[in-house]
């Protein structure tokens, strides 16, 4: 049977306090009976003694008055009986001249021997004790029934009981209120996170004081809906932008296609309908590449693979790749510091992503300068590597300078020129994922920096 939370608690709690209770109990039993039979013991080791003492040393008292005054005494235990024996084992003395205390030869011999013994006989306590005087040694039993000290032990034993059944009676409500008590909170969290939805994920949970452990559950849990706000929202501008960007070349290639089916047309003009439907199918190529790498960037970093690579190697090869697709560009790379190793030159990444974001920085650079170029400058600079990539092209408004890297952001000034507006946001996903970092300076009409680190060593993100 499945339990929540409360009621394992509950359990719990009452467990642990009939455990303690148990002890306690058992203890305080235990204590009153040893301390009940010491005290008892002690009180028949003292009438024995007394006994002695006047039937042996007082002259005036015989054995008739001794009997008298032990029946007669006011400290008088329960069947109380005196028994006394001489050297020889001869009975000297019994104060009720009954048998119910077996006393025999071996029993006689053992008092002398240990000199003071207590034991039990069926109900009675008994003690023996060795006497001596001038001239002989006697043996004196002493025995009765402690009727008294039993019955208050057994009036505790029953007190104990029943206090133990009604504190435990009382623990399982007091902890079934504190479990309550103490789960509510997170009984709130359940009850709002339940009403938590895509139509709601503003929503944010109580974080109480800010410091216990459900507080800080709370907090936890807001920084997740934050992220899976954020993501959702991202999601949805994507998911928009994507749309209108997919919309604009294939409404295009269907204006063309349908006006050309109109009337029928010259070859010539046929020839100019299908240029301008390639061209519209390779943006629709190129930005579908892009939204793939994009995906490919922000799904999970264990899926992706990473090697070590050498990083002015890739800035070559994706420097004749962009050549050869665009021959009027001009990308030149060149080394600020001379490296003796490869070391500060090689990076753990994955090729394919890393030459995408290299790509969209050069072809960047050079599709928005007049000069169509970009100079490339790799350094070591406080144990990380730096790629400067250097234009003189168009340049980024201040103001738009902290939109770049959301995704289909474009500046005012680049409206009129061809592109889709994902190659930074995918430039800092990628740099990120290699544990790099990414900074853009410009101003318009002067040119744009942009400053790509990778730290020495690195290591892939966990995460």
């Amino acid at each position: 049977m499945k339990l929540n939370i409360r009621t394992r608690l509950t359990v719990q709690f009452v467990i642990i306090v009939a455990s303690i209770l148990i002890a306690f109990t058992f203890s305080i039993y235990l204590f009153s009976s040893t301390y009940r039979k010491a005290e008892f013991f002690k009180r028949l080791e003292q009438k024995a003694l007394t006994s002695a003492r006047l039937l042996l040393e007082v002259k005036e008292v015989d054995h008739d008055l001794l009997k008298i005054i032990d029946r007669n005494s006011i400290n008088a235990m329960f069947n109380e009986k005196v028994v006394i024996y001489n050297y020889l084992n001869e009975q000297i003395y019994n104060s009720l001249d009954d048998d119910s205390i077996h006393v025999s030869e071996k029993l006689l011999d053992k008092i002398r021997l240990e000199k003071n013994i207590s034991f039990h006989q069926g109900k009675y306590e008994v003690v023996g004790l060795l006497y001596t005087d001038r001239y002989n040694r006697f043996v004196v039993i002493a025995s009765a029934l402690d009727i008294y000290g039993r019955g208050k032990l057994n009036n505790l034993k029953w007190i104990l009981i029943i206090g133990f059944f009604i504190s435990n009676l009382i623990a399982l409500l007091v902890g079934y209120l504190y479990a309550g008590r103490a789960l509510k909170p997170m009984s709130d969290v359940v009850k709002h996170v339940d009403k938590i939805s895509i139509s709601n994920l503003n929503s944010r949970i109580d974080e109480g004081n800010g410091t216990d452990e459900i507080a800080q559950l709370a907090i936890t849990f807001n920084k997740m809906q934050a992220r899976l706000e954020s993501a959702f929202e991202l999601q949805r501008s994507f998911v928009s932008n994507a749309s209108h960007e997919l919309r604009t070349p294939l409404t295009s290639m269907h204006g063309h296609i349908e006006v050309s089916l109109m009337k029928t047309r010259t070859c010539e003009e046929y020839i100019s309908v299908l240029k301008s439907n390639l061209e519209d199918t390779r943006n629709l190529v190129e930005l579908s590449n892009r939204l793939l790498t994009m995906a490919r960037a922000n799904s999970d970093i264990s899926e992706i693979s990473f090697n070590n690579l050498r990083v002015d190697e890739l800035l070559y090869e994706t420097r004749s790749d962009l050549i050869a697709r665009k021959k009027d560009y001009v990308v030149t790379i060149q080394y600020k510091d001379t490296f003796a190793t490869d070391d500060p030159l090689t990076i753990q990444g994955n090729e394919h992503l890393l030459k995408s974001a290299f790509l969209n920085i050069m072809d960047n650079a050079c599709k928005y300068s007049p000069q169509k170029a970009v100079d490339i400058t790799l350094s070591v600079n406080n144990d990380s590597l730096e790629i400067d990539f250097e234009d003189k092209g168009i340049g980024i408004s201040e103001k738009e300078l902290k939109f770049i890297f959301q995704p289909f952001f474009r500046g005012t000034n680049a409206r009129n020129l061809q592109g889709h507006g994902l190659g930074l946001s995918l430039t800092e996903r990628i740099i990120h994922i290699h544990k790099g970092n990414l900074r853009i300076t410009s101003a318009i009409n002067i040119g744009t920096n942009v400053k790509v680190s990778f730290p020495l060593n690195s290591k892939v993100l966990s995460s």
